[in-house]
């Protein structure tokens, strides 16, 4: 298992490298070039720019996050060749770049949705929450506006200007698009450029719906078991993974994560997984918390042992934390409680494998 931490660039991000490098077990890099659009190819040089900025701090950069994938993609329109094309050409400025996994969603107008970027909680600490009446009551525009004046002023991944301006037209694309019918997008999407990865040796890892239901009417597919499975079957390769998000799964009880992470682990289609935890209440409202199993519905400790039992050597980061300690930081995305998840989930990595280093040397002592 490789640790990793997202960072979003040294103009845009209140976490320094320099920060990054001190927590322990630190492997590298999670970057991105997130003020390109949707559908544009990335520059080379631009990616080889960031590679030698994180390389100067000794840490990789082996995953890419948010190569966005363009709306007329997701809606199937006459236009989305030219903008595959695009995103093949990126994905060979990547693969030159010595790039091994690209996260990706294909979610309708949203990448995620929060009615609450702050909650505060009883210690003080803040965190993204989800309240069921409050998003089934909002117009979408004010939750556009609430979530922009909730950012601390930082860009927000998923929430891209260019994307936001276009919402209403988006809503009117979708109306008659079901959740088959993305589907069947999906599938032409990956039949075009999974062979490409697969000729660079690059992993294409779809992250779930967050949270994992459809809002506002529109159509969510990356939302459980079933679904993921098919979704691997869409083309079945190695280069055809997933981004296995505990939270974003999580926040429907009925999504079994330790079932989940192992079966997907076991078959090698998890090249990179986000691990955070929720607090999951009776209506279905959803607080993040700390990482800590007793902190939220999840169990953490299961859901590293099932990625221990299956022999994962892919990649993890610490998903959303709480802001704490007066941190003033894009929502979700603070240094210090990311760097004590690093450490929470270390911990249980650092015991399992003690655990299986005495068994073996039990087993050899049996074998004498």
């Amino acid at each position: 298992m490789k640790m990793t931490f997202r960072w979003f660039g040294s103009q845009d991000d209140s976490v320094t490298l320099d920060q990054i490098k001190q927590i322990p077990g630190m492997d590298g890099i999670v970057g991105g070039l997130h003020d390109i659009a949707a559908g544009e190819v990335w520059p080379l040089e631009r990616i080889l720019d960031l590679k030698k900025e994180v390389h100067a701090k000794g840490l990789n950069l082996d995953i890419i996050e948010s190569v966005n994938v363009h709306e007329d993609i997701k809606l199937g329109l006459p236009t989305r060749d030219h903008y595959i094309e695009n995103y093949q050409q990126t994905i060979r400025h990547l693969a030159q770049a010595g790039i091994k996994v690209i996260c990706y969603n294909f979610m309708p107008v949203f990448d995620w949705i929060r009615s609450d970027l702050a909650k505060v909680l009883p210690d003080g600490s803040t965190v993204l929450a989800y309240e069921k009446e409050k998003i089934e009551r909002v117009d979408p525009e004010v939750l556009i506006k609430n979530v922009e004046n909730s950012a601390n002023g930082f860009s927000l991944p998923g929430w891209e200007p260019e994307r936001i301006r276009k919402i209403k037209r988006a809503f009117e694309l979708y109306k008659d698009v079901t959740e088959e019918d993305l589907f069947e997008h999906l599938q032409y999407f990956l039949e075009k450029v999974i062979p490409v990865a697969e000729e660079h040796d690059i992993k294409m890892a779809i992250h779930p719906d967050d949270p994992p239901w459809s809002i506002f009417g529109l159509p969510r597919i990356v939302t459980n078991f079933q679904n993921l499975k098919r979704i691997v079957n869409l083309v079945d390769s190695p280069s055809n993974g997933l981004t296995l998000c505990s939270g974003s799964l999580g926040a429907n009880p009925n999504n079994d994560i330790p079932a989940i992470m192992r079966y997907f682990s076991s078959i090698n289609r998890i090249p990179f997984a986000h691990i955070r935890n929720v607090k999951i209440e009776e209506n279905g409202d959803f607080t993040e918390s700390s990482h800590r199993s007793s902190d939220g519905s999840l169990d953490i400790y299961e859901i590293v042992k099932a990625l221990h039992d299956t022999n994962f050597k892919g990649y993890v980061r610490p998903d959303h934390g709480r802001m704490i300690w007066g941190e003033q930081a894009r929502p979700g995305y603070g240094l210090y409680d990311r760097a004590l998840g690093i450490m929470y989930l270390l911990g249980i990595w650092d015991s399992l494998e003690k655990v299986k280093a005495q068994k073996n040397k039990k087993r050899g002592t049996l074998y004498l």
